[in-house]
C-alpha cells in the first residue's frame, strides 16, 4: 500500500526553491548590469506602487488576523490569499526597478542615516526570512494542519506586518533622494 505524500511535504521543494531562489536573484540584481526593460519609462514610480503595496498588505494582514479572531475562516483565507498576491505583485515591481536602475544611496548623516539603515537591515533580513514562513503557513493551513498553522502563523504575522510596515517607511525615507 503506498502512504500519500502529505502536501505540505509534497510543498517543501518549492517552498526551499523559492526561498533560496528569490533572496538569490535580489541579490544579484543589486550587482547586475542595469537594463531599460521597458524603454524610456520613469522606472521611479516602482518604488511608489511598491510602498503602496506594502501598505495594504500591511492592511490586508491586519484584517486577516481580526476574520479570524471573529472565526471567519472564509473570510481570513481570501485575505491571506490576497496578501500572498500583493507579495508577489510588489516582487514583479521590485525586480522591474532593480534590473533597470541604480542603487540609490541615502545621503543623510548622523541619527537619521543609523535609524533608516538599521530599519533597511531588518527589512531586508526579515524579508529573506518571511518567505518560507509565509509559504511553510500557508501550506499547513491548505493541508489543514490547523494547530501547526497556528503555531507558526504566530511568528510569522508579526514578521510580515513588521516588513510589510518597514517597506513603506524605507520609501518614505529614501524617495526625496530618488533622481528626478
Amino acid at each position: 500500500m503506498e502512504v500519500p505524500v502529505s502536501k505540505e511535504k509534497k510543498f517543501l521543494p518549492w517552498i526551499i526553491a523559492a526561498g533560496v531562489a528569490i533572496p538569490l536573484v535580489v541579490g544579484i540584481l543589486a550587482v547586475a548590469p542595469k537594463m531599460e526593460i521597458l524603454g524610456e519609462f520613469n522606472y521611479y514610480i516602482f518604488p511608489l506602487f511598491n510602498a503602496i503595496i506594502n501598505g495594504t498588505t500591511f492592511l490586508v494582514l491586519l484584517l486577516a488576523l481580526y476574520a479570524i479572531k471573529q472565526k471567519n475562516i472564509a473570510l481570513h483565507k481570501m485575505l491571506m490569499t490576497s496578501a500572498i498576491a500583493l507579495s508577489l505583485l510588489f516582487l514583479v515591481f521590485y525586480v522591474l526597478f532593480h534590473l533597470s536602475t541604480e542603487t540609490t544611496k541615502h545621503p543623510g548623516s548622523g541619527t537619521l542615516l543609523y535609524v533608516y539603515y538599521f530599519v533597511l537591515a531588518s527589512h531586508i533580513l526579515l524579508s529573506i526570512a518571511i518567505i518560507p514562513l509565509v509559504l511553510i503557513t500557508y501550506v499547513r493551513a491548505l493541508s489543514e494542519k490547523f494547530d501547526q498553522h497556528r503555531k507558526i502563523a504566530r511568528i510569522t504575522l508579526p514578521l510580515w506586518l513588521y516588513i510589510t510596515l518597514t517597506g513603506v517607511i524605507v520609501y518614505v525615507m529614501i524617495s526625496p533622494y530618488y533622481p528626478q
